[in-house]
């Protein structure tokens, strides 16, 4: 059973930026795809980006040009890059991976979800 922990959320203003880490409790490597969703209170839980293990990446229309998810194998950790912050980029970011999805995949087909971070963008 793979454990994912998620760190790096806090409060930031409008304008800056936060990266967040995700640090699996095994070999990455053998998750097809691993990503990022977030979940804001009222609303549903949303993709923001997702990458497989050949790097290919997805990214929320919102997100596109502002976010950056990247890997690194050899540490087991995915991050999230998050630049120029806005208010409504406020939820709670969640890292989750799945052994037999694609980037097209539901969030109810990937095996792992972490706890969750929290990330506050103040205006």
């Amino acid at each position: 059973q793979a454990q994912l922990v998620e760190s790096g959320g806090g409060l930031v203003q409008a304008g800056g930026s936060l990266r967040l880490s995700c640090a699996a409790s095994e070999s990455i490597f053998s998750f097809n795809v691993m990503g990022w969703y977030r979940q804001a209170p009222g609303k549903e839980r949303e993709l923001v980006a997702a990458i497989t293990n050949g790097d290919s990446t997805k990214y929320a229309d919102s997100v596109k040009g502002r976010f950056t998810i990247s890997r690194d194998n050899a540490k087991n950790t995915v991050y999230l890059q998050m630049n120029s912050l806005k208010p409504e980029d406020t939820s709670v970011y969640y890292c989750n991976a799945g052994y037999g999805v694609v980037l097209e995949s539901p969030p109810g087909e990937y095996d792992y979800w972490g706890q969750g971070t929290q990330v506050t963008v103040s205006s």
